[in-house]
């Protein structure tokens, strides 16, 4: 009981220090930071709505201990205000990575975003990973969510058909014939670079564009195509032109979303 009337009562307190803060918070998307005496951030979080998340700290008891003992040694408070949930979600996560807080790490509190990898390796695989690491790979994100990056990948992988094997494909490797035709190769999800059948120069033009399409820069990619649907028209490889212009409306659906 006696600890009830102490959490009530710092409860109070936290709520009489920061009232004007609160009050002042808008009830849009957002981070939060507490930060102790010392000045140092012991928690970080997001919101979809700041005054209502932040003021629930200080007008209720929790069940869990851990929360009523980092209520109770919050001093101050630095709240961010931004556009989209998705938003607070990202920054949130960039922030905790950034500060490793205290209590973000006891609370288990600290998320793990999805991101797109293009390999450092011969012919580079492409694909969704949830935690970076420093081995000279190109890394796309964090994406707020899964689906997205899972639609995106999908897209690519009808745009570029890229290998998805862990086969060590250096040039010395496939000279000597070390690898042999896989499924991935007769479904058509592959261009066999395993066997000579996909140049590097040609691999590495589709993971340029690749690169282009998850920095943005789709409208550079979309002019590409139709350069190259102009081409092949011009030579009449009929085929390949209708392939590059259904490539192009793809891109185009894409973008409109």
């Amino acid at each position: 009981m006696r600890l009830c009337i102490i959490g009530d009562f710092m409860l109070t307190l936290g709520m009489n220090k920061f009232q004007n803060i609160i009050s002042n918070l808008p009830d849009s998307p957002g981070v939060y930071q507490f930060l102790n005496d010392e000045g140092t951030i012991i928690y970080i979080g997001k919101a979809k709505n700041l005054k209502k998340r932040v003021s629930s700290y200080f007008n209720k008891m929790h069940d869990n201990l851990k929360v009523t003992l980092m209520v109770n040694k919050i001093a101050d408070l630095q709240p961010i205000v931004v556009d989209t949930e998705s938003d607070a979600l990202l920054l949130e996560n960039n922030l905790i990575k950034k500060y490793q807080p205290r209590y973000n790490i006891m609370l288990k509190d600290d998320k793990s975003f999805p991101w797109v990898v293009i390999r450092n390796e011969d012919f580079p695989r492409v694909y969704l990973m949830r935690n970076p690491v420093r081995d000279g790979s190109q890394y796309f994100g964090p994406y707020a969510s899964v689906v997205t990056v899972r639609t995106l990948l999908e897209l690519v992988k009808q745009l570029y058909p890229l290998r998805t094997c862990s086969l060590n494909l250096t040039e010395e490797n496939i000279a000597r014939g070390k690898f042999k035709l896989c499924l991935e190769y007769h479904i058509g999800n592959c261009k066999a670079p395993c066997e000579g059948l996909q140049t590097k120069k040609d691999y590495d033009d589709s993971i340029d564009q690749i690169r282009n399409i998850l920095k943005g820069k789709i409208t550079m990619v979309i002019q590409h195509l139709k350069t190259l649907m102009n081409e092949y028209a011009e030579v009449y490889r009929f085929e390949d032109a209708e392939l590059m212009k259904n490539k192009t409306a793809m891109l185009e659906k894409f973008r409109s979303k």
